[in-house]
């Protein structure tokens, strides 16, 4: 095996059913990636993520370097082994970060000075220094150092923060160490206007990635703006390498997504409704702290099989809620990840069996149906 590679098995429309194939086990695209920042996905054990379906989770390079770093990580073995997930790890490369976390930021060609939002304490993150804290954390998939531009941005603000995150994709590049099994993924930016994005796209394939996401998006802008970027977007990237939609998690909004090509999402909505009492269902999403629930002995989502729907009631769920039980957001976290799991097997089986279009639509029903009524 040489980097890791990417296989398209069906299509119907723009959606593709595929593999990801890397050191450290396959990825069944389109997939859901849970965000576990801190080298954990919050309220969850990994052995409880890995039975929900999920095939690989995020970490994040800005919060790893700070806190326990790098360095230590590698020293005690590496991400996988140090947070107990033999499955992939995808690392984001903390630009976002950078930019809504931290004070006293200075951006120069060079890299990002920065204090730490912890102590204040003072660092450099450049392309060449990502890319080491993402290889000493053996990472399996590397993400590209980029400027989130931020929304709304005059465009030629987005203009320039785009062209200098495709010369940082370039130094990237050249500071990534490849591996077998293991790639690089370039990010496209471009803000909302078509031309940029297609300038950064032909920018990024011309240094050639192993995977492309496109990042600046699911930052503010509506639905239908974020939709008309993919439609413009998607059919320019390189149809043989997966197509990775950066922080994009609303179950509508990815179903969307999958429609228009893309392969791969995260986001950390999931998790932390879990932690503030949502409940996604099939129907919609439904809030634990509501006094409808108290005596409500049936099951949050009878489809779901998570302990949450299959072991308590959401009469049990509001009261863990109400008393701020831990219990309450591991069960919800669950829950909430088994949904969005579920949502991406039925998304893989539709393409597979050529009716994606029926399941779409049913999502879409059921979803307007609203939550179950009282009883």
């Amino acid at each position: 095996m040489t980097a890791l590679s990417f296989t398209v098995k069906a299509t119907e429309g723009k959606a593709r059913l595929g593999r990801i194939e890397t050191a450290h086990g396959p990825a069944d695209t389109p997939i859901f990636m849970p965000v576990g920042t801190a080298a954990t996905v919050k309220a969850m054990t990994p052995d409880s993520v890995r039975a929900t379906g999920a095939q690989i989770v995020l970490g994040n390079t800005y919060h790893l370097m700070l806190r326990p770093s790098a360095e230590r990580i590698a020293r005690l073995g590496g991400l996988h082994r140090f947070m107990g997930w033999s499955g992939p790890i995808l690392t984001d490369s903390g630009g976002y970060q950078v930019m809504s976390l931290s004070k006293l930021r200075k951006l120069t060609e060079e890299g990002v000075t920065f204090q730490s939002h912890i102590d204040g304490s003072r660092h450099l993150l450049t392309p060449e220094r990502s890319m080491e804290i993402q290889d000493l954390l053996d990472a399996t998939i590397t993400m590209a150092f980029d400027e989130c531009t931020p929304y709304p941005a005059e465009r030629q603000t987005v203009a320039e923060s785009m062209r200098m995150s495709m010369r940082w994709a370039e130094r990237s590049r050249a500071a990534f160490r490849p591996r077998p099994g293991y790639g690089l993924f370039g990010i496209c930016q471009g803000g909302v206007h078509g031309d940029l994005r297609a300038e950064s796209v032909a920018a990024l394939a011309a240094i050639g990635f192993e995977g492309y996401a496109v990042g600046g998006l699911a930052v503010g802008e509506p639905q239908d703006e974020m939709f008309r970027v993919l439609d413009e977007t998607c059919p320019l990237l390189p149809a043989d390498r997966p197509r990775y939609l950066m922080g994009v998690g609303k179950p509508e909004d990815i179903v969307g997504a999958v429609l228009r090509g893309i392969d791969m999402f995260d986001c950390v909505m999931p998790t932390r409704s879990g932690r503030t009492a949502q409940g996604f269902t099939r129907r919609g999403e439904v809030n634990l702290r509501n006094a409808r629930h108290r005596d409500d002995p049936r099951p949050l989502d009878s489809a779901c099989s998570c302990p949450a729907c299959t072991s308590f009631s959401r009469a049990y769920l509001h009261h863990l809620v109400r008393a701020e039980e831990i219990l309450g957001a591991m069960l919800l976290t669950w829950h909430n990840i088994q949904y969005y799991q579920d949502l991406m097997a039925g998304l893989r089986a539709a393409i597979g069996e050529q009716r994606l279009a029926a399941f779409v639509t049913d999502f879409h029903t059921t979803r307007a149906l609203g939550d179950i009524e009282p009883v």
